[in-house]
């Protein structure tokens, strides 16, 4: 009875740790493999001495093994696969050559610069071949980096887990057996993948087949049963063939993705839950059983392997394997730069390190020491920081540039030119033929076509663009447009003109809650939004610039949103501390603001019919317009006799002066 109550205070100890370390990730904004290391140090026997992970025994390699299931399975059911068509080609290239250059030119440090054997050396560099998927995915979700880095580094860190965990399978059984041929090596090693891919993609069919065709099962018997089958098609493929599982499960994710299962968010969330639990309990029990004598013992020349790991091999590899993609080097540099080690490294050189030390060969805890320094290196070096490098690359999502508009209508186009003045790439979108061939007419890029396409927003380039505008004249389509592309490419901004009443879908409003997008209103109202369309037309309409500033700017505020409610003038983009962003329909003006706008102005279409033109200039050169600074508000007729009017925007008591 003490014996199991020992065991069950060790599992204890290490949820509640675990989970402490990621609220206090969560809360300090950094990744929480680096509280779950300390926490995991200074609990095991070089700390507190309260955790013991040797105690578990053979249990111990069971939680290894099912947990890292459970993880590879959840990053391949995160995995889409059209994001994956997006950078198949980088993705193949790290995946296959770029695991092979880190297997060599880490197996080249660690012998030259750790004076590891070569065999001891290429088993360590199978092992770090990966980049852990835990680590990464909360790391970008802090970043927040651009979409295209974003999924290539989150793809990369689930395809490799398998493919570097059965490579060390390939290498230790190499070392163990010596006598085996290179044709030997490479069929076990294809094998592995065949017999792991093969029961994978069967059996996420089978799941989505079931989830599709019973529902009478509830929401928490649902996530149960993916969770058997999950461990069930494990078992299977490991029965088959030792290491295949990993492989089952990563596919078996991916097949059950692309099913588009009913109630897929909830299932993911079911799966991230555990995740978390698995990578905490895990990270903790590793950690604390980690020799910290051991990591000292290794000396110099293991933290110069690392380095080079990090600084050398990295670089090369993203090079060579991104050297005929439109990525650019800003990109490339971050790709280069992030690579942090996590979970699967661990855990497979914990398991090595008993299975070499069980086998009487010399080198399981020097390995499992490397690892685990290689993570520790990773972790904080290129974790915490990645947002400054980032930032310094401008690559994060913020600050993308460019901007898909789905309008070619006046008001489309008009916006379009602005941000082309601006330096930024634009792209139309609309089905209306007519409109299509005015907005090419005025030299920009058009894609005729409907945008409710996942297709057609992809070819625009909307993975790249910061800013996702629907401007149609139908309120409840722009709608859904936007929550359309928030869904599937989750850009950084986006706006849509839709009435203020329009009730927004709450799924979608959960999914941008979560993915940090936001759907905001853009410039008023939509009704107003089809006057200003004929007024743009009809080219009556002047293009200026205000400046919210003392004196006067409680009276200019005022003056200025009466005048957008009455339909004379519309603000378009608003200059705030340098940045400058489309105005939303419930704007507030704050002191010191730019905005750019449109104002009334009947005169042109005069002037036009008398000179007997009717282009308007495709030149848009805003001015400080002192027609909109002394227009007056139309007041209520009761009022007219009590209350003198408002004239101005700079001088509230210019009215004054004038009686």
């Amino acid at each position: 009875m003490e014996a199991s109550f020992e065991l069950t205070l060790q599992i204890v100890m290490a949820v509640l740790a675990g989970i402490s370390a990621q609220v206090i990730a969560e809360f300090f904004k950094v990744p929480s493999i680096v509280f779950l290391l300390l926490f995991g140090i200074i609990l095991g026997a070089d700390g507190l001495n309260f955790l013991h992970p040797h105690d578990l025994g053979v249990g111990l390699e069971v939680l290894v093994a099912l947990s890292v299931a459970i993880i590879l399975f959840e990053g391949g059911l995160n995995l889409e696969l059209r994001d994956l068509g997006r950078v198949s080609g980088s993705l193949r290239n790290l995946v296959t050559f770029g695991t092979l250059i880190t297997l060599v030119g880490g197996g080249m440090a660690a012998h030259w610069l750790a004076e590891f054997p070569w065999s001891i050396a290429f088993l360590y560099a199978a092992l770090v071949v990966v980049t852990g998927p835990t680590v990464i995915s909360p790391l970008l979700k802090q970043v927040e980096v651009d979409r295209k880095v974003a999924t290539l580094l989150e793809s990369e860190g689930v395809l490799i887990d398998p493919v570097g965990a059965i490579l060390a399978v390939v290498v230790l059984d190499t070392i163990l057996n010596s006598s085996a041929t290179p044709v030997e090596i490479f069929s076990g090693l294809l094998l592995r993948f065949a017999i792991g891919a093969i029961i994978g993609g069967i059996s996420g069919v089978l799941l989505g087949f079931i989830l599709k065709n019973t529902p009478f099962l509830s929401e928490d018997l649902r996530n149960l049963v993916v969770l058997a089958g999950v461990w069930g098609l494990f078992g299977l493929a490991q029965l088959s063939r030792s290491e295949s599982g990993l492989m089952a499960t990563v596919v078996a994710g991916i097949v059950l993705r692309a099913s588009s299962i009913p109630d897929e968010r909830l299932l993911r969330r079911f799966k991230g839950q555990l995740t978390v639990l698995c990578v905490s309990v895990l990270f903790i029990l590793l950690a604390a059983d980690l020799s910290i004598d051991s990591i000292f013992a290794l000396g110099w020349g293991s933290i110069l392997t690392v380095l080079a790991l990090m600084w050398v091999v990295r670089p090369i590899s993203v090079a060579f394997c991104t050297i005929n993609s439109d990525l650019n080097w800003r990109q490339k540099f971050f790709l280069g730069w992030i690579a942090p080690r996590g979970i699967v490294s661990a855990s497979v050189a914990s398991l090595f390190a008993i299975l070499l030390t069980q086998k009487g060969i010399n080198g399981g805890d020097s390995i499992k020491a490397l690892v685990f320094l290689t993570i520790m290196m990773t972790v904080f070096i290129q974790g915490l920081s990645a947002r400054w490098v980032a930032k310094g690359l401008k690559i994060t999502a913020v600050e993308a540039t460019g901007a898909v508009i789905v309008g070619c209508n006046a008001l489309g186009r008009l916006m379009g030119r602005l941000f082309e003045q601006r330096g930024e790439s634009v792209v139309l979108i609309d089905t209306d033929p007519e409109a299509c061939q005015q907005a090419e007419a005025e030299g920009l890029s058009v894609f005729q076509s409907s945008a409710l396409d996942p297709d057609v927003l992809e070819e625009a380039g909307i993975e790249s663009m910061g800013t996702f505008m629907a401007l149609t004249s139908n309120g409840q389509v722009n709608l859904v447009l936007a929550q359309r592309a928030t869904e599937e490419f989750k850009p950084p901004r986006v706006f849509a003109i839709f009435p203020s009443n329009a009730p927004q879908d709450n799924s979608a409003n959960k999914s941008n809650k979560s993915n940090n997008t936001k759907i905001s209103p853009a410039f008023v109202d939509q009704q107003l939004i089809k006057m200003w369309n004929q007024y743009l037309t009809e080219g009556q309409f002047k293009l200026g610039i205000t400046d919210f500033r003392e004196p006067g700017l409680s009276f200019k505020q005022a003056h200025f949103q009466a005048l957008i409610r009455e339909g004379e003038v519309l603000p378009l983009l608003i200059k705030r501390k340098g940045s400058l962003q489309v105005v939303q329909a419930t704007q507030n003006w704050q002191e010191g603001d730019e905005v750019t706008y449109l104002f009334h102005d009947p005169r042109p279409k005069l002037l036009k019919r008398l000179s007997g033109g009717s282009q308007i200039s495709k030149e848009l050169t805003a001015e400080r317009l002192p027609e909109v600074e002394e227009v007056p508000l139309a007041e209520p007729v009761e009022n007219s006799l009590s209350e003198p009017p408002i004239d101005t925007l700079d001088n509230p008591r210019k009215s004054e002066a004038k009686s």
